[in-house]
């Protein structure tokens, strides 16, 4: 059973929260020349490579049936839409922005959880969530009239990835991290490839595969790399620490993606858009500490002979 280390994980979501927006900013520089379909692909099939030897060298257990397969192939073509979605906004959004109209995801989570799952969210939270609502609107609002309907893609990033969530949820306990990560890599892996033969010379030009640079497979080497090893971090920064200690912490992403798109690519959230942040950022934290003061004061009725 592994002890509570909780600096350690603090220290590993920290890693975390700077190479998630590193990656974003590399999907971004990508997305200008590179099909979104190809880079998807690649950034699977780095992450498969990377840890399919890790995987055998372990001896993990990443053999999977029934119910369970099925799930990791849904959470799989979950995960592929999310990236895809996010590649293609980036293309249009400044980087800060995307990733925070993405952070309404917190919001939907906890509706999903109320009326999907039925759990009981109070009258506070669901205010929060309404508040954080209109937070990520200001953020939208000016990229919207800038762009126009790429600017949405976020919202569709976090209605995503919400999901993706509640499927991981499902079958958490019943699988070693980094054996589902690697078989998920396979899988999309072989659900891109038919695609990409099959859109090869058509119209959607953006499910081409088209011949790259030396500098482009580079940076594709690197998304997938960075990927792969955000992803790790954080699922190690979970073994470490409580969840509720981690959760406010990524929202530390924002931050950093505001310095790395200013140090990349010059933008800078306009005052509009830095007060939706900021109001995001708010609401996020807030319900992420209601969710601690919740399940403390449930702990401790239990605790209670």
């Amino acid at each position: 059973m592994t002890v509570d280390r909780p600096l350690l994980g603090i220290m590993l979501m920290l890693g975390f929260c700077v190479l998630a927006p590193i990656g974003d900013a590399i999907a971004k520089i990508l997305g200008q020349t590179v099909p979104v379909g190809q880079l998807v692909l690649v950034r699977f099939a780095v992450q498969a490579l990377v840890l399919i030897p890790i995987v055998w060298a372990s001896g993990r257990i990443w053999k999977m049936r029934g119910r369970l397969l099925r799930l990791t192939f849904l959470r799989t073509l979950l995960h592929i839409i999310g990236i895809g979605a996010m590649v293609t906004a980036l293309k249009y959004l400044p980087l800060a922005d995307a990733i925070a109209i993405a952070f309404v995801m917190p919001f939907i989570m906890l509706l999903l959880g109320r009326y999907a799952l039925k759990e009981e969210v109070g009258p506070r939270r669901l205010i929060a969530c309404l508040v954080g609502f209109l937070g990520t609107l200001l953020v939208v609002q000016p990229s919207f009239s800038q762009v126009g309907w790429p600017a949405l893609l976020p919202l569709a990033v976090a209605v995503n990835f919400s999901l993706f969530m509640l499927v991981t949820r499902q079958i958490a306990k019943e699988t070693d991290p980094i054996g589902l990560q690697a078989v998920s890599g396979v899988m999309a892996v072989v659900v891109m490839l038919p695609v990409l033969w099959l859109f090869q010379g058509s119209d959607f030009t953006q499910l081409q595969v088209i011949a790259v640079t030396r500098i482009d497979w580079l940076l594709l080497l690197g998304i997938g790399l960075v990927g792969t090893a955000a992803h790790l971090l954080m699922t190690w920064s979970l073994r470490y620490a409580p969840s509720a200690t981690l959760a406010p912490m990524q929202y530390l992403e924002i931050p950093f993606a505001t310095l790395i798109g200013f140090a990349v690519f010059g933008d800078w959230p306009n005052p509009m858009a830095s007060a939706g942040i900021l109001i995001t950022i708010a609401a996020g934290l807030y319900i992420v500490l209601r969710e601690r003061a919740s399940a403390q004061a449930l702990a401790s009725q239990q605790a209670v002979p």
